[in-house]
């Protein structure tokens, strides 16, 4: 893509004609569903509705974040609250390619029920180039399914419309930029949320926990870029590890969870490098994690792996 006008009306051109009647968006707040859901909206008008779901699997203030930023971008939204259907889809699972599917088919079951209420059956979704490559789209292995490709049930009758599917994320953004929406370079967000940050069970104790501790991640790594110890970097978040680990509380010893820290630089989330991350920045974020999750997390540790040979998300 070499011009973001040029993409935007040709877009709507090819909405317009994907979509004679209405359309359901599934909006997530992440820069590529708002620009997905955005030109949805310009494209069909009041025959497009997006829908923001309440997983339970999301960052701590998500839900108001999203809401405030679809607002500004003046996109018209509604919220579906779904924290039960997808923890009751989880219990259990710790694999994470099941718990993609199992993420995928939520929603989909989901947005059936909706795009019914609301008299369609197209789904607008930001599918993205990386997506479906990794999801093993154009003669490559599955490198992990994205809910949103691999988790499609195959019985679903939805048609699924996906304006976005030959883009990188740094061409999505120069859409973002295009359409005016805000903070078009904000750190992306996976959609199967906090469910991929919890390597092995999903239960709501430990997405309480590893919600806890992406927080103070990105509040320390906010605090060094806005005093300019470090660069802003791609993204950075916290996940809660298997198994227990040995702590020590005043003289007693105690078992408990351990967190490690990602931040990584990319350009288009095909590759990334893992980002120098200053000492005092780490000694924070370790003592704020293990403080506020007292007893529960003992343990904080930091990957310091490019993508290749990991994938940026652990799962």
């Amino acid at each position: 893509m070499n011009d973001p006008a040029q993409f935007v009306a040709d877009a709507l051109v090819r909405l317009r004609a994907e979509v004679p009647g209405k359309a359901i968006v599934a909006a997530s707040g992440g820069i590529d569903s708002t620009v997905a859901a955005l030109l949805t909206e310009r494209a069909l008008g009041e025959r497009a509705r997006a829908i923001f779901v309440d997983t339970g699997l999301l960052r701590e203030k998500e839900v108001d974040r999203v809401s405030d930023l679809f607002r500004q971008a003046g996109l018209r939204f509604e919220v579906v609250t779904a924290a039960d259907r997808f923890f009751a889809t989880l219990e259990g699972v710790g694999d994470p390619e099941e718990k993609r599917r199992r993420i995928g088919a939520a929603f989909i079951r989901l947005f059936e029920a909706e795009a019914e209420r609301f008299g369609t059956d197209r789904l607008v979704q930001g599918t993205i180039a990386p997506d479906w490559i990794e999801s093993g789209g154009a003669l490559r292995d599955t490198i992990k399914t994205h809910h949103n490709v691999g988790g499609v049930p195959a019985d679903s009758k939805l048609r699924l419309v996906e304006p976005l599917r030959d883009l990188y994320k740094d061409e999505v953004r120069a859409v973002a930029r295009e359409l005016g929406i805000p903070s078009p370079d904000r750190q992306p967000f996976p959609g199967p949320g906090l469910a991929v940050r919890v390597a092995g069970p999903v239960t709501p104790d430990r997405i309480r926990r590893v919600r806890v501790a992406n927080a103070v991640v990105e509040e320390e790594i906010d605090r060094a870029v806005a005093e300019r110890a470090m660069r802003p970097p791609w993204q950075y978040f916290a996940v809660l590890l298997p198994g227990l680990t040995v702590g020590v509380q005043g003289d007693n010893r105690v078992h408990g969870e351990a967190v490690s820290v990602r931040v990584v630089d990319s350009v288009d989330a095909m590759t990334a490098t893992a980002a120098e991350l200053p000492r005092p920045v780490a000694q924070r974020i370790a003592e704020r994690i293990t403080r506020s999750l007292h007893g529960e997390v003992v343990r904080v540790l930091y990957d310091v792996t490019d993508k290749p040979p990991a994938t940026i998300e652990w799962e």
